[in-house]
C-alpha cells in the first residue's frame, strides 16, 4: 500500500492505525492478493458479525416501541450488501480497495465488492482499535441509514408512527376502538376510533378494520399536530391496507 492510499484511508475512516497490516488487508481484494488468506475474504466474515451487534444495539435503543419483527425488518435491510455498498461508494472507502486488473472499471464494480470492503474494515477497526472505536464508526456511517429504512418501510404506517409519538411523548399506548359497521357481510364498512390514554379522538371509516385504523391514525397525528392538513388530505382517500 503506497503512503498516499494508507493517508487517504485513515482520511476516510476517522482513525490512525496501529497496526496497518490491519488496514491494508482490509483493502485487498482477493483479484490481486498473492494468496485469498492475504486478502480481505477473512476479515469480511469477523466484520459482518460486528456489523451485525452494533446495528442491533442501535436499533434496541432507538425504537424502543418495536417488536422483534420489525426490528429484524429494519437489521436486515440496514446491513444488507445494498446499504453497505451504498455506504462505502458514498463515504469514498470504495474507491479504495485494491483491485486485479481482472476487474475492468470501478464504476462498473458489483455491490458485492464495495459491501465487502466496508465489512472489512468494520472488522480492521475492530481489531485494531476495539469495540468503541468501530463502534463510532458504524454508528457515524448508518445512523442516517438506518432513519431511512425506517422511513422507507413505514411510509404511510400511521399506526407505527402514531405508536412511537404516544409512547415518547404521551406515555401510553394507541388502542383501537370499533365504534360501528356497515353493509353486508361480504361489503362491510368499519369505523374505527383511537384512544390514548383516556383521550379519544375521532373516528374514521374504512372497507376492513386494518384500513379504518390506519385512517384512524392518521386522524390522530393531525389532531395532535405531527402530521399536517395538506398531508392528511393528499392521502386520506387513497389509503391502503398495510
Amino acid at each position: 500500500m503506497s503512503p498516499e492510499l494508507h493517508a487517504k484511508a485513515e482520511e476516510v475512516l476517522g482513525y490512525h492505525f496501529v497496526n496497518t497490516q490491519l488496514l491494508h488487508e482490509s483493502l485487498t481484494h482477493a483479484s490481486i492478493a498473492d494468496n485469498r488468506l492475504n486478502s480481505n475474504e477473512r476479515m469480511e466474515f469477523l466484520g459482518d458479525a460486528v456489523l451485525d451487534v452494533i446495528v442491533c444495539e442501535l436499533l434496541y435503543k432507538r425504537f424502543p416501541e418495536l417488536l422483534e419483527g420489525d426490528l429484524t425488518k429494519i437489521k436486515s435491510a440496514v446491513v444488507s450488501r445494498k446499504i453497505c455498498a451504498e455506504v462505502a461508494v458514498e463515504t469514498g472507502l470504495a474507491d479504495l480497495l485494491i483491485i486485479g486488473k481482472g476487474i475492468s472499471s470501478r464504476a462498473l464494480m458489483p455491490h458485492s465488492l464495495a459491501a465487502a470492503v466496508y465489512e472489512s474494515v468494520v472488522a480492521a477497526l475492530y481489531l485494531d482499535g476495539g469495540f468503541e472505536v468501530v463502534k463510532e464508526y458504524v454508528l457515524r456511517t448508518m445512523t442516517p441509514k438506518v432513519e431511512a429504512v425506517w422511513a422507507n418501510l413505514h411510509q404511510h404506517n400511521y399506526k407505527a408512527v402514531l405508536q412511537q409519538h404516544a409512547q415518547q411523548s404521551m406515555g401510553g399506548t394507541p388502542m383501537y376502538e370499533l365504534l360501528d359497521e356497515k353493509g353486508p357481510d361480504h361489503s362491510k364498512c368499519f369505523e374505527v376510533c383511537v384512544v390514548i390514554s383516556g383521550r379519544r379522538f375521532c373516528g374514521a371509516w374504512g372497507p376492513n378494520k386494518k384500513t379504518a385504523e390506519q385512517k384512524a391514525a392518521l386522524l390522530a397525528l393531525e389532531e395532535m399536530g405531527v402530521i399536517g392538513k395538506t398531508e392528511v388530505a393528499e392521502v386520506y382517500d387513497t389509503l391502503i391496507e398495510q
